[in-house]
């Protein structure tokens, strides 16, 4: 733990000494009247080319290509970085222009999802261990129609065994939507347990109506509720580190696509690109 976070020190303290020589360099070309936004711009689309090999290198892990984890740490800083060269390169304005403003724009959306993920993936892998065991993403599906079916089995038993109704009528007023679905997705994101207190004090207060026989049941029930929701929010957390990538490569190639039309536009009425 010590030594990522000195890591993490030392890189910070590189990105904000190159940011500040960035702009201390940008301010000595600006004062000796040289064209910073042509400089800033190349530096800034070499920059968006990096970070977009990054998804590139996480499909192709059997290439000699360096650890991901350094990749990894590149893009955070880079992609960081690159909110000071944009600053210098639009010169700390609003730019205006159709191609410009959508631009600018699109680099917005792509820092701010890069941003939002980076917390993301700092808070939520650590939340990832403080419940349930952890499961592969494409497996949860899978343990939960096992949950649903042992639960089922436990109904079926008790049905069976019992001259009451109670406990499968009761599984079939609340606790079959439960296991049917992934549920209090929103809930778990936010790190609220309302919905499986609230579910459990129901079954709680449900027992006093149950004889011995039907208590142990449903005690084997709150077992399979405890599983069950721990499993949600396994899908939850894993669910909302996945998906955001579906956000941020997407608007990072479009990025990337409409970085190339303003080059080819400024290129065409500069009269080159050199």
């Amino acid at each position: 733990m010590k030594t990522l976070t000195a890591r993490r020190f030392r890189n910070s303290g590189i990105a904000i000494v190159a940011a500040l020589l960035l702009v201390w360099l940008s301010g000595a070309m600006t004062t000796a009247l040289r064209d910073t936004a042509r400089q800033t711009g190349w530096i800034l689309f070499s920059m968006i080319c990096f970070l977009a090999a990054y998804n590139l290198r996480k499909k192709l892990p059997f290439l000699p290509l360096g650890a991901s984890a350094t990749w990894l740490q590149f893009h955070i800083y880079v992609g960081l970085l690159t909110a000071v060269v944009f600053g210098v390169h639009v010169g700390w304005r609003i730019p205006n222009g159709l191609v410009e403003s959508l631009l600018a724009t699109l680099y917005l959306f792509v820092f701010a999802s890069g941003v939002i993920g980076l917390f993301l993936s700092r808070s939520l892998a650590k939340r990832l261990t403080t419940r349930g065991d952890e499961v592969l993403f494409e497996r949860i599906p899978v343990y939960r129609n096992r949950l649903q079916a042992e639960v089922e089995t436990i109904v079926f038993e008790e049905l069976d065994e019992a001259a009451s109704t109670a406990v499968a009528q009761f599984y079939a007023d609340r606790l079959r939507p439960f296991f049917a679905q992934t549920r209090n997705f929103w809930q778990h994101l936010v790190q609220s347990n309302r919905s499986r207190f609230g579910l459990l004090n129901e079954m709680q207060a449900y027992r006093r109506y149950l004889n011995d026989a039907e208590r142990e049941t449903m005690a084997r029930l709150v077992t399979c509720v405890e599983a069950k929701d721990d499993l949600d929010y396994q899908f939850s957390l894993q669910a909302t580190l996945k998906y955001w990538l579906f956000v941020h490569v997407p608007l990072t190639y479009a990025l990337l696509v409409f970085a190339i039309l303003h080059l080819l536009l400024v290129s065409a009425y500069s009269g080159g690109i050199s």
